[in-house]
């Protein structure tokens, strides 16, 4: 054990020592390390993970353990891992263990190291599991945090041209952040796609697959795989869209709505797909409800679906959803979406603990005259019937503040670069 962990050192050191995006985590470096909690890092793959705590730990002394390293999973033992540890860290002060879900029993591994005193950063692909296993071995002892691919801030900090909206006033800045708008809203924001463009659609077609293997198939056991990668590629083609697990069962062939429901929760865990409900003060309406699929990066949707051509309204839907995440809305929690007593869909609700703070209303393009009426006619009943804060337009390029009804219509890169500001300028 020690030559793998003398080896993962000098991986560490190697990875540490690069160049990156610096990230947006939503909470201080030194908040997070200060605190004796737990620090559960979870994500999709290849989202930067591992990268935000290297650059968390960057200026720090800390052991490393990858559990993606089979090797170490073969020789380990708690009784040998107590020993090399110093031997290989000495004067540690903290320890950053990666994948920790490889590992068999993790759980119990984390609760004896907390126990015994180590200032722990973990990271891990299966946002469920992470969460219910921890939350019973270690309850309000953990800090989650959640790492998505680049926002669209950090995507323009990865092309050395980050700016604020209020900075962008002359038409070839307008025209060069939608541009780099267009780029990825198609594109999305795994790292390693928006650095090498040209391997995009392969490396994503790739990480689908490899998802669905590692982290559902083998992690489930699931002996039917057909059925499941066909769900998968179903649900890719109906993002941004409701769907019933009724439907999709019979649409599928599966055996019945529950086993429907029991692929899409796995499909769910590893980050891959979310499903969101409509909101109702009635929790049983709610649950009966058709739900709305989304995707966790545009990108899988231009790598793997079937669209002849882009579906611009469904990609900034999908788009604004992920973003509503990174901002800790909470899927069922305090983020819905929902349907008027006309039965006029609002494409979100967000609250805040038992107020309805803002309804999100997103419209590729407003131009048309029908199209305005329809979305803001449905902004309308659904502010007259849950009385919220805020009520939202996102369109590409459209903008109106200084409407009557108090109903403020804003160009999606602005509300993703100052969404701060904009809150304040609409409540």
């Amino acid at each position: 054990m020690k030559n793998i962990l003398e080896q993962q050192k000098q991986e560490a050191i190697r990875i540490s020592n690069r160049t990156y995006v610096e990230r947006d985590a939503g909470v201080k470096t030194a908040d997070i390390l200060n605190t004796p909690l737990v620090k559960l890092i979870t994500g999709p793959r290849r989202a930067g993970k591992s990268v935000f705590a290297f650059l968390l730990l960057k200026q720090t002394d800390y052991a490393y353990l990858n559990f993606d390293d089979d090797d170490l999973l073969k020789s380990f033992s708690y009784e040998k891992l107590m020993e090399v540890l110093p031997q290989v860290y000495p004067g540690f002060k903290y320890l950053f263990i990666d994948e920790i879900q490889n590992l068999p029993e993790w759980e119990l591994l984390v609760n004896k190291l907390h126990r015994r005193g180590y200032n722990l950063v973990l990271t891990g692909s299966n946002a469920a599991l992470l969460s219910r296993e921890l939350g019973s071995f270690l309850t309000g002892r953990f800090l989650p945090i959640q790492i998505f691919p680049f926002s669209f801030r950090e995507f323009l900090r990865s092309k050395h041209c980050e700016f604020s909206a209020s900075v962008i006033k002359t038409p070839e800045d307008h025209g060069m952040v939608l541009g780099w708008m267009k780029q990825y809203l198609n594109g999305g924001g795994f790292p390693e796609c928006i650095i090498n463009q040209g391997i995009a659609d392969e490396y994503l077609t790739v990480l689908f697959d490899s998802v669905l293997l590692k982290d559902v198939v083998k992690r489930f056991r699931i002996k039917n795989t057909q059925q499941l990668y066909t769900l998968a590629n179903y649900l890719l083609t109906i993002y941004s869209a409701p769907f019933t697990f009724t439907s999709v069962s019979g649409i599928l062939d599966l055996k019945s709505p529950t086993t429907a429901q029991k692929f899409v929760k796995f499909l769910e865990e590893p980050y891959l797909f979310f499903s969101l409900s409509r909101f109702d003060q009635k929790l049983q309406v709610q649950n009966k409800s058709p739900k709305k699929s989304y995707i966790v990066d545009n990108g899988f949707i231009k790598a793997r679906s079937r669209e002849l051509s882009p579906n611009s309204g469904r990609l900034l839907e999908n788009l604004v959803f992920i973003e509503l995440l990174r901002r800790g809305y909470k899927i069922n929690r305090d983020l819905f979406y929902y349907r008027t007593h006309n039965n006029k869909e609002v494409d979100f609700l967000c609250r805040k603990g038992y107020q309805n703070d803002t309804l999100i209303q997103v419209c590729y393009d407003m131009g048309n005259t029908k199209t305005l009426q329809r979305e803001i006619s449905a902004l309308h009943e659904a502010n007259n019937e849950l009385k919220p804060a805020n009520a939202i337009v996102l369109t590409w390029q459209e903008e109106d503040h200084g409407r009557s009804d108090g109903i403020c219509i804003l160009p999606v890169w602005k509300w993703l670069l100052d969404y701060a500001t904009i809150t304040e300028t609409t409540t």
